[in-house]
């Protein structure tokens, strides 16, 4: 891609503090909050239904599912960067600085959802309970986190940081 058309990823020589991104709308937060809630969610869920299946406590339960979801929401972005042709080294260090605040708020949010929501920490996979409070912790998620993202992005923080390597 040439400078003309990768210009807005840098912010060198545009007016934008080295390192910002000018002009981070509120579609790239969009796109860049569902891109990290997706693997959050494929690895909370997973956890959820192990744990669950497994009769394990809330306790352990909802940590494993918490740490599904940072293991998920980090390989989205490492199976992308790498597939851009950087190296896994490379890949995990930006994963890691793309991803850590969004996921972090993110499952601070929809795991507060789930606990505040009356029964759902007992609800089982079968129930409808279970499945409204994670994803109606996943909805608030989303809509916390999004200008979070797009506060980092504008910064060059975060998922701008993966934005380079695209």
């Amino acid at each position: 891609m040439d400078h003309a058309t990768h210009h807005h990823h840098t912010g060198a020589g545009h007016g934008a503090p080295h390192g910002a991104t000018p002009g981070a709308t509120w579609s790239m937060a969009v796109r860049a909050t569902l891109h990290c809630l997706l693997g959050c969610a494929v690895g909370e869920i997973l956890g959820m239904a192990i744990g669950t299946s497994l009769a394990w406590g809330n306790v352990p339960t909802m940590a494993l599912a918490i740490g599904l979801a940072f293991v998920f929401g980090y390989s989205f972005t490492l199976f992308a960067v790498v597939r851009a042709g950087v190296s896994l080294k490379a890949a995990v260090t930006i994963a890691l600085a793309a991803d850590t605040v969004s996921i972090a708020v993110m499952e601070l949010v929809d795991n507060a959802v789930i606990a505040l929501t009356p029964g759902a920490m007992d609800a089982q996979l079968s129930e409808g309970l279970f499945w409204y409070a994670l994803l109606g912790g996943f909805a608030v998620a989303l809509l916390v986190t999004t200008p979070v993202n797009k506060w980092m992005i504008g910064r060059g923080k975060g998922h701008a940081v993966v934005h380079a390597h695209h």
